[in-house]
């Protein structure tokens, strides 16, 4: 299963929620991943490269690639159904090289926050998903919330949100998500990711892998 997590506006935290929705997968569901980063910082290969240093095997690979190379990369997705691949999209979507992550992905994770400059990035970049690939689920995630969001906003968002997709329960800000790296989560910003993760997993990935196992389904006709 191909998950793409990404908006067109930077700073909106999707490499931090793509880092802790791994951390999530393996730890807590037991799920082999492989995180895809195709961020132009490549800050999540970066964190990797710095944890091992440790002795602990890793929990899972991160592998930086360009835009440019996901054609190659593409097969070894399809022939690794059991395994999620999580990826890390540019901040732009002024390449032409998404077309193709587009067109392979199985799921649209968008992190977004309550104000009109990130609402307008949100709402673009799902147009162009969509555009792209109409039948696609989008999961939007209201991530580095305040707690002095003003509660027209936030219902005013939701609803433009909920034409386009469904929108999950929010992620306060905490300081404490700087310190998550490739190998745990900080202990006291776990309860707070549970109800989001939960549902993303219940509701997506766990009714996705279900599905590819039914007679019939895509894994069987691969057979």
């Amino acid at each position: 299963m191909v998950i793409i997590i990404g908006n067109q506006k930077g700073g909106a935290g999707k490499s931090t929620l793509t880092l802790l929705l791994a951390n999530y997968l393996t730890q807590a569901r037991q799920r082999p991943v492989t995180v895809i980063d195709m961020d132009y910082q490549q800050s999540l290969a970066q964190k990797f490269e710095r944890a091992k240093v440790l002795e602990n095997a890793e929990p899972y690979a991160v592998i930086a690639l360009a835009l440019d190379q996901f054609g190659k990369e593409k097969k070894d997705l399809k022939d690794n159904p059991e395994v999620l691949f999580l990826v890390d999209l540019p901040g732009k979507l002024d390449d032409d090289g998404l077309i193709e992550v587009f067109k392979a992905a199985d799921l649209a994770i968008c992190p977004f926050s309550y104000d009109e400059f990130s609402f307008e990035s949100t709402v673009f970049f799902s147009l162009v998903l969509k555009k792209i690939k109409p039948a696609i689920t989008i999961v939007y995630v209201p991530n580095r919330i305040k707690a002095n969001v003003k509660y027209e906003i936030l219902t005013d968002v939701n609803e433009q949100l909920l034409l386009l997709g469904e929108v999950t329960q929010a992620i306060p800000d905490r300081i404490d998500f700087q310190r998550a790296n490739t190998f745990q989560t900080p202990d006291g910003v776990t309860p707070l990711l549970l109800p989001v993760f939960d549902h993303i997993y219940k509701k997506h990935i766990q009714q996705n892998y279900e599905r590819n196992q039914e007679p019939g389904g895509p894994d069987a006709q691969q057979d």
